[in-house]
């Protein structure tokens, strides 16, 4: 003889199911509204991506440079690498300053 189900079973499985039903069902819908672009499109956004990473990569390269040298200068006490640190400090203040400004 079949289990009967009781109520409360019935409607904790629906409760569980039905919001997972209803996501994947909104989510195809929104799916259906999205234009996608062509791959002429794509690789064009795609070689953006890949050229400004590199050039990123290459100005943080040069930014951390510059300051592993200033920071080795104060440490071995080297005037010239010390100057070069005040100078991008007064020239950080400076560029907050008058970005400020507006």
């Amino acid at each position: 003889m079949a289990k009967a189900t009781s109520k409360t079973e019935q409607t904790l499985s629906a409760r569980l199911i039905e919001p997972i039903v209803r996501y994947l069902r909104d989510t195809r819908a929104e799916l259906r509204k999205v234009t996608w672009p062509s791959r002429e499109e794509a690789w064009n956004l795609t070689l953006i991506v890949l050229g400004t990473t590199v050039a990123m990569s290459i100005i943080l390269y040069g930014s951390d440079l510059v300051f592993s040298q200033v920071m080795e200068g104060i440490i071995t006490s080297n005037l010239l690498w010390i100057g070069v640190g005040v100078l991008l400090v007064i020239g950080g203040v400076a560029v907050v300053y008058f970005a400020g400004r507006e």
